[in-house]
């Protein structure tokens, strides 16, 4: 038994779960998300939660069955409480802002860099210097952060850069110039 298969899903109120044509759709008050999944993993609906099986004990398949489960508890608390994710930029003259569907960051480059902000997710950024990205696809979420932390990874010497809020950075010392 997959340790993290053999976990029910809890279903909180105002969530509908659906299983169809080898889909799962999860609706909810924040939206809706689907997902595609192999026919050898099943789902059983037990009013309060969802218990998820597999057909057989292949490794494949036992991969699976740990996979689908968090997919769709993902999903479940997507829909129902949403992902957020908190990038803090620190550096001087360093910012970003919001303008419209893109997201504006001056990162110390010779160019600002734009970065558009897809169907969906929610950025907002603050004067102090944090971007708050929030959805309720907890992939897509995961990716944008990733993708404008890359921009400007935090260096160790100084610790400029783009960093996640809870983060930790190894500083290094530096040249002590003496002979």
């Amino acid at each position: 038994m997959s340790r993290i298969g053999k976990i029910p899903v809890k279903v909180p109120k105002g969530v509908k779960v659906v299983f169809a044509n080898e889909q799962m759709t999860v609706e909810g008050p924040k939206g809706k998300l689907t997902q595609k999944y192999h026919p050898v993993i099943s789902f059983e609906d037990k009013g309060e939660e969802i218990i998820v099986s597999r057909a057989n004990e292949e490794k494949q398949t036992k991969a699976f069955h740990g996979l689908y489960r968090n997919l769709l508890n993902n999903m479940v608390t997507g829909v129902s409480g949403g992902f957020t994710k908190t990038l803090v930029i620190t550096g001087v003259g360093y910012r970003a802002e919001v303008q419209g569907k893109l997201l504006l960051m001056s990162l110390g480059y010779s160019n600002d860099i734009y970065v558009g902000i897809p169907e969906g997710i929610a950025v907002t950024a603050d004067a102090n210097g944090k971007v708050t990205i929030s959805g309720i696809d907890k992939q897509r979420v995961g990716e944008l952060a990733a993708q404008i932390r890359k921009l400007r990874p935090p260096e160790p010497y100084k610790g400029k850069g783009v960093r996640y809020e809870d983060e930790k950075i190894r500083r290094k010392v530096g040249k002590s110039g003496v002979k």
